[in-house]
């Protein structure tokens, strides 16, 4: 069945097709880019979704080997997921920590979405039982963290590049509609924690530009304490800051993990819950579907069933 005929593709779970690395030669990166591609076992006119992955302590879970809470749910339901491994992660650290860009890697990171649109019929056809399935016109993005951060220069926010002082876009227009998880906010004098320092381009982005539709999920336990003491409504500025049409998902009693995301039973999710796992996925996913299919239902019915239960993972607010 083709997601792009049917008002709510979030119904049934269909076997899921996983397939990596499909490596990318791109000049001038340190090392090629590798992605893996999650994708419905049947279907046509595939919708995709890039993901992009944070920075946190574990080795693998910051590569293309995370969030598979996210991209098995999102594959089973009608999507091609795509993850690179960015330049940040823990598995390259020896390879490029003298590279240009360390250790951050910003312009980079987006820019590997880029060239992964700019080649998605190259992965397309490098998949098995793939070729001729996928609707390119149908784009959509998610990060976490870190990745939230790379999520919002690629729906056109802007960014002062600490080494030059010039204001940097990198926005991508082939992407319809972003989902923001537990991404950075402001920067200035509220960026006054104990890492702030070491992280700069943290503070250097300016959401009055990204003009793109997105949803800005945010944990209202997820305390940036190391970047700011603003609270958890730091979390919410790609929400707060960003012109519309933006929406708001706020996870109640949620960290920084959102439950568990970043992997199945991972030891370093601080407030693990399948259940937030589950709901997030399902929400995320009817999100971007009704994005990327204008009209279809799958948005509001799943913000009907959220807020319909006695005991709500969440609240939503658009504008």
């Amino acid at each position: 069945m083709s997601t792009a005929t049917t008002a709510d593709a979030l119904g049934t779970a269909v076997p899921v097709l996983s397939f990596s690395p499909v490596v990318l030669s791109v000049p001038g990166r340190p090392v090629d880019l590798q992605v893996r591609v999650s994708a419905p076992a049947t279907g046509t006119g595939l919708p995709v979704i890039l993901l992009s992955h944070g920075h946190g302590p574990s080795n693998n879970l910051s590569s293309l080997n995370g969030y598979a809470p996210l991209a098995n749910f999102w594959a089973a339901h009608g999507f091609v997921v795509v993850q690179p491994t960015h330049l940040t992660s823990s598995t390259l650290t020896h390879l490029v920590a003298d590279a240009p860009g360390a250790p951050d890697f910003w312009r980079s990171r987006a820019e590997d979405m880029t060239h992964i649109l700019d080649r998605l019929d190259v992965i397309e056809n490098a998949v098995p039982q793939l070729a001729g399935r996928i609707d390119h016109t149908r784009i959509g993005l998610a990060g976490h963290s870190l990745g939230g951060f790379t999520a919002a220069l690629l729906l056109g926010a802007g960014l002062t590049d600490p080494d030059t002082g010039n204001v940097v876009h990198l926005a991508e227009p082939r992407i319809k509609a972003g989902v923001l998880l537990a991404a950075p906010g402001r920067g200035g004098d509220v960026l006054n924690g104990p890492v702030a320092e070491q992280w700069p381009i943290i503070g250097a982005v300016d959401f009055s530009t990204m003009t793109a539709p997105a949803l800005v999920v945010a944990g209202d336990k997820d305390d940036p304490r190391h970047f700011t003491d603003m609270g958890p409504d730091w979390h919410a500025d790609p929400y707060t800051l960003a012109p519309g049409p933006k929406t708001l998902l706020t996870l109640f009693d949620a960290e920084h993990g959102l439950g568990g995301i970043a992997g199945y039973d991972a030891a370093e999710t601080t407030d693990e819950n399948p259940e937030r796992v589950a709901a997030l996925a399902r929400l995320t996913a009817a999100y971007l579907h009704t994005q990327l299919h204008p009209g279809a239902s799958t948005w509001q019915n799943a913000c009907e069933a959220l807020t319909a239960g006695l005991d709500p993972i969440g609240q939503v607010e658009s504008k």
